[in-house]
């Protein structure tokens, strides 16, 4: 028996500890950004997102790295990529601004969906019957959480759809760009172009910071931002993606809860339904990979 075999169980039960802690900053992450939002324009928030996560990729990397963590072997695609991660950046936390956390989340959960999509025509990537299926059942569940053409529907609704599939484009080009650069060079080029980006339209929208205390609110943004994604690399170095996804979707649970705490409000009966199907599905998906994997890898060794 191979000596690694006992520690398997620990070794997975790691990975979904750190996509359990992961899916509960990001909740916190965006209930700050619903606060701040108050208070402050998106692009100043975005910018002090990016900034800080900037300052926190660069002391976490720089050290070991040092000038080489910046440089690319496809400097286009970086900038193209990260670009389009700044674009679902400004959508998110334009449509959280109107939204209740827990419709936020749920209509965020479809950008693994798109990702199915579009890496079919992208990446040659086949979409299986069951994919297919899996992401038409995740729309119906969309549509019931924004509820199009009902007098509850909201149109921040729209930003964050736009805001997943951009993330979707994103996770594509990010697969892309791993054949050619390391994945810290890819994480400071995201927090990178959107600090100068950003750095460049903030001050014409900036509002004076009022305190220390909503200066450190901003900062941490960027701090539990890189916290999270951090966890989400770690979880995957201990367990398979296809175990350890489902339990994403405990930001769900967090967002409910933070959203609580920011407005006393808890989702009505539809967002639970269309959240429920939205999960449904992405837990079927990855029901799905864990079949498929083992005669994906037998292909390969023969």
């Amino acid at each position: 028996m191979p000596p690694a075999a006992p520690h398997a169980p620990n070794r997975t039960l790691a990975g979904i500890l750190f996509m359990l802690a992961a899916s509960s900053l990001f909740p916190v992450m965006n209930g700050l950004v619903q606060i701040l939002s108050a208070r402050y324009g998106t692009e100043q928030i975005v910018w002090a997102r990016a900034a800080s996560h900037l300052v926190f990729i660069a002391a976490l990397f720089a050290p070991r790295f040092g000038v080489a963590l910046v440089r690319t072997a496809a400097p286009k695609w970086q900038i193209v990529r990260s670009m389009v991660h700044l674009a679902s950046m400004i959508c998110f936390f334009t449509g959280v601004k109107y939204l209740p956390l827990a419709n936020a989340a749920s209509i965020s959960f479809t950008a693994p969906f798109f990702v199915a999509l579009l890496a079919w025509p992208m990446l040659g990537e086949r979409i299986t019957p069951r994919r297919l299926l899996a992401i038409v059942v995740a729309f119906l569940g969309v549509l019931i959480v924004i509820r199009p053409g009902s007098a509850v529907f909201q149109w921040a609704s729209l930003y964050m759809l736009g805001s997943a599939i951009c993330y979707a484009l994103y996770q594509i080009l990010t697969r892309r760009v791993a054949q050619h650069d390391a994945a810290e060079t890819s994480a400071v080029y995201s927090a990178l172009v959107g600090t100068v980006v950003m750095g460049i339209l903030a001050p014409f929208v900036w509002t004076p910071i009022a305190s220390w205390s909503d200066a450190c609110l901003l900062f941490s943004l960027g701090i539990l931002g890189g916290l999270g994604h951090y966890f989400v690399a770690r979880a995957m170095v201990y367990a398979q993606a296809s175990i350890i996804a489902p339990f994403g979707y405990w930001q769900l649970i967090g967002s409910v809860f933070v959203g609580y705490l920011i407005s006393g409000h808890l989702p009505d009966q539809f967002t639970w339904i269309g959240a429920g199907i939205i999960v449904c599905a992405g837990v079927y998906i990855a029901w799905c990979e864990t079949r498929e994997r083992p005669a994906a890898v037998g292909v390969q060794r023969a």
